[in-house]
């Protein structure tokens, strides 16, 4: 892109040109479809979303950005890939993480309502896992991954099992994340 943000003469639109021999970006539309559908369903209810993302480390929020006017539904998200920053910033109970550990439904349902609460969205959704390769300290295997969603009336959870590989686990847990959203909203 230029210096003023647009895109090169002949280029596509919706492309971003990158320095010399590294090709196209990836458009996180194209991965993420579901994020219009996320978008579309928040703006009819003029709902607005806040994340709370582990395994992830922000992928979700850059999907639900992804989408052209986002800034109409999204506030907000907290990386919270360490314990301390899930307790100190999404009110995760230390004594919840120590019983169940990070990667557990209790730690995703309090990380979406924590997210929700401390950032004033309407809705908080969250996710923690184990991305890989392998199991985590505690032994649970990569690929599982906790995703849930929170309003201030409902709350889901969706566990997913199955290794994919790292970056197979971070997509379906965000694909995971974002069919959530769409079913609560």
């Amino acid at each position: 892109m230029g210096d003023e943000g647009t895109a090169p003469a002949g280029a596509d639109e919706g492309s971003v040109t990158l320095g010399a021999g590294e090709g196209p970006a990836p458009r996180l539309l194209e991965c993420f479809p579901d994020a219009l559908a996320a978008a579309d369903a928040l703006r009819a209810r003029a709902w607005r979303v806040a994340v709370g993302e582990s395994c992830t480390g922000g992928l979700l929020g850059a999907a639900l950005t992804a989408v052209p006017g986002s800034s109409a539904y999204m506030l907000g998200g907290v990386i919270a890939y360490d314990n301390a920053v899930k307790i100190e910033l999404l009110d995760v109970p230390a004594d919840v993480l120590a019983r169940h550990g990070a990667v557990s439904e209790e730690v995703a349902a309090a990380m979406a309502r924590g997210a929700r609460d401390r950032l004033g969205a309407d809705v908080g959704v969250s996710v923690t896992g184990v991305a890989g390769p392998g199991a985590d300290e505690g032994g649970k295997p990569a690929g599982l991954v906790f995703v849930a969603a929170a309003t201030a009336t409902a709350e889901r959870l969706v566990q997913i099992d199955g290794d994919r590989g790292r970056e197979g686990n971070r997509v379906a847990a965000v694909r995971a994340a974002l069919r959530l959203l769409v079913e609560l909203v």
